[in-house]
């Protein structure tokens, strides 16, 4: 007795296959509820909120890992790097949406996959949006991080207790 545990999603041909992995509904939901496959959000919104998660987790990196990581001005150097490399990524964004792209292709994972990303328009909205957000989130981080370093909480926690 054999049980076939990676099956054909559709037609065999196309390599669309359903494995444990993709096909489970952990997986689906998971895939599903991030913003590139959400339903319901606009090009403009999905660029938005993908571009702050990027700008605020690349800022961390840049801080404390570039060749300025031990100076005064590590925290601005890397604030600078971290939008520097968001802009390099709304290039890419932009020429990849002006090479002419095509209508999304539903999988087993993500059955209903946003529209709005098969247009040069659509593509041209997410990547403004992705550099706004980028640049926001890197920001944030960097306006977090000097909350931190400033010592500010450490004094409400000495009011308190």
């Amino acid at each position: 007795m054999t049980t076939e545990v990676v099956k054909p999603a559709d037609d065999p041909q196309i390599g669309n296959l359903a494995t444990p992995i993709n096909s489970s509904d952990f997986t689906k939901a998971f895939i599903n509820n991030l913003p590139a496959y959400r339903a319901g959000l606009s090009a403009q919104r999905r660029g938005l909120e993908i571009g702050m998660a990027h700008g605020y987790l690349l800022y961390g990196p840049f801080a404390f890992t570039s060749q300025f990581r031990n100076s005064s001005v590590a925290d601005i150097v890397g604030l600078i790097e971290a939008v520097i490399l968001v802009v390099i990524l709304t290039i890419c964004l932009s020429l990849y949406g002006s090479a002419g792209v095509s209508k999304p292709i539903a999988t087993i994972t993500t059955p209903n996959p946003p529209e709005a990303l098969g247009t040069s328009e659509g593509w041209s909205e997410f990547a403004g949006s992705f550099l706004v957000g980028g640049i926001g989130g890197a920001g944030f981080a960097y306006l977090v991080f000097q909350v931190f370093k400033s010592g500010v909480l450490e004094t409400f926690g000495n009011l308190i207790g």
